[in-house]
């Protein structure tokens, strides 16, 4: 097999003997993986069929192993657990390889800086609150107001609350117009 990695793949069968077909599928499975990321230096897949299962069908594990520059590693391990589907091997490897791929993809993406960032949530102060009547109202930093609960305020925070208290709070669409689904304070 024609490779960029540094060494010849290793493939392992444990308790069951391979063949050319299996051996074929797991080398185009690599294939795949060097296509996603190219700069595999190593890889090692490990196939292991578990024996004696009396009321189904043996099941088969699969563990692909990678290593890659500065000394990153991915490893996609996929032991079956209830999962029947394992008892075919070629759903066995599907699924390990998958879940690598997956990996690989998270990877290159750090490596071309492709970091996703999450917006934090928005802020906003309490601008009215009526205690006896269980809700307040935030001003939302673009002057919006927003309907919130007590039981929205987290940590059963809502009686330690006054009215200007910064907070940040999660939204959906009520009713009435917006309202907050969760409200902490800052």
């Amino acid at each position: 097999m024609d490779t960029a990695m540094e060494t010849e793949p290793q493939i392992v069968f444990e308790g069951f003997a391979s063949s050319v077909a299996i051996n074929n599928r797991i080398k185009s499975e690599i294939e795949k993986l060097e296509r996603v990321y190219g700069r595999i230096t190593s890889c090692r897949v490990v196939v292991n069929k578990a024996q004696n299962r009396h009321r189904h069908g043996d099941l088969y594990s699969t563990i692909v192993h990678l290593s890659l520059p500065n000394g990153k590693t991915v490893v996609a391990n996929r032991n079956p657990s209830a999962d029947h589907a394992h008892e075919d091997l070629y759903v066995a490897l599907r699924d390990a390889f998958k879940a690598a791929r997956r990996q690989l993809q998270d990877e290159a993406c750090k490596l071309r800086g492709e970091v996703k960032h999450h917006e934090g949530l928005p802020e906003a102060i309490v601008g009215t609150l009526l205690a006896e009547k269980d809700f307040g109202f935030l001003e939302s930093l673009d002057g919006r107001e927003i309907y919130f609960h007590r039981n929205s305020v987290i940590d059963k925070g809502f009686d330690k609350l006054h009215v200007g208290d910064r907070v940040v709070f999660a939204k959906t669409r009520g009713d009435n117009g917006p309202q907050a689904t969760t409200v902490k304070p800052i």
